[in-house]
């Protein structure tokens, strides 16, 4: 199988393209090498068997890094909250109208098998249980709450402290930022792209991914990320609100084998046209346990909880990612203790470390710039 990786030299992008390579596939690389994603300069090495350095927004160059595949993994996004509002056009450019694109692209190509990275942002807040009320979704927190140091949803309906659990992928979606909006539009598109070309689309709704190659001090980035440029700093990471904020950390070659995965069920015409699948290690930690697992392993300095807060944070969403493991028999390898110790002595991109050379063979680079 040929597949036209969008966002191929990126983070996860770049271990997808390992992942196939492993499986005997070969990669088309689409990236427009964006400094948000790629701090600190071109990577000297890129992945794939031929990469085509364009955005994802030109049609022309999608067309040219299209040209015989067999199927699509698109990685390409802006990622992460963003430092404010006013980035909102570039996330919804590069999101939704980035995918809009491709999906046009791919429909008068003729491929019709998808690979999406979806978001378990979609969902806002996580599943929750009152002991009175049972199952309730909590609405937004309040900012007063917030500066009160008040952190935990409360029922809507009763005030009660609420349990949290696991979010399956029937669950409402109440995207609550930008970012989240843009992921759960890129999965309408996915579904409306499939219904109208006979195609079919596999959305995997990542949690918290982590591991080498992750992009060095950036806003546009996740947790740990941020955690682990502190501390290649020599800084301790700073953790907001009181750390209690559940998520679940999955490695990214975990990630990449679920995309593999997802690949081979589409071109086996499996799901009929589009479905969404939680993507999560199955092993929820706080966002404190986390950062301190990480010092730990790199050796310090230790985790500083600072009370503060950003507004579009969710207090806690964790997966059920059961569907993914019994229907396409995916399952995560990368135990977490294991894969901190891993994060905590892999590079970062922007750290003046070469990416990995995965060793494939190279058709040629076509320099495709944004906007021409």
């Amino acid at each position: 199988m040929r597949v036209l990786v969008t966002g191929g030299a990126g983070f996860i992008g770049s271990h997808v393209v390992t992942a196939l390579a492993a499986a005997g596939h070969e990669s088309v690389v689409l990236d427009a090498l964006l400094p948000s994603a790629h701090p600190g300069g071109t990577p000297t090495e890129l992945p794939g068997d031929r990469v085509v350095v364009g955005d994802v927004r030109d049609r022309e160059a999608v067309a040219d890094a299209l040209a015989g595949v067999d199927a699509v993994c698109h990685q390409a996004a802006m990622v992460g909250l963003g430092k404010e509002f006013a980035d909102a056009p570039l996330y919804v450019g590069c999101n939704d109208l980035g995918t809009a694109v491709l999906l046009a692209e791919m429909a008068a190509a003729g491929v019709r098998d998808l690979v999406l990275a979806g978001s378990m942002v979609v969902y806002g807040e996580g599943r929750y249980a009152c002991p009175r009320h049972g199952t309730v979704r909590p609405g937004p927190r309040a900012e007063a709450d917030l500066r009160a140091g008040d952190f935990e949803p409360r029922c809507p309906d009763c005030g009660a402290e609420l349990t949290p659990g696991l979010v399956a992928e029937d669950a409402p979606v109440d995207p609550r930022n930008v970012y989240a909006s843009t992921k759960l539009a890129q999965e309408h598109l996915a579904a409306a792209w499939a219904r109208a070309t006979d195609g079919r689309a596999v959305s995997l709704r990542y949690h918290n991914v982590y591991g080498p190659g992750m992009p060095r001090d950036t806003p546009y980035a996740g947790v740990a990320s941020f955690f682990r440029s502190a501390l290649a700093r020599g800084e301790a990471p700073r953790v907001y609100e009181d750390g209690g904020q559940r998520r679940d950390f999955v490695h990214v070659r975990d990630v990449a084998a679920a995309n593999t995965v997802a690949l081979e069920a589409v071109r086996q015409r499996r799901p009929a046209s589009f479905a969404a699948y939680n993507t999560g290690s199955g092993e929820p930690h706080t966002i404190g346990e986390m950062a301190a697992a990480l010092a730990g392993a790199y050796g310090g300095p230790d985790p500083v909880v600072t009370g503060e807060y950003r507004l579009g944070d969710v207090r806690h969403v964790t997966a059920d990612s059961r569907a993914l493991r019994e229907e396409l028999g995916w399952r995560p390898r990368v135990p977490f203790a294991d894969g901190m110790e891993d994060f905590a002595a892999a590079p970062l991109r922007g750290s003046g470390s070469p990416l990995r050379d995965t060793g494939s063979r190279r058709e040629g680079i076509a320099v495709t710039l944004p906007g021409a």
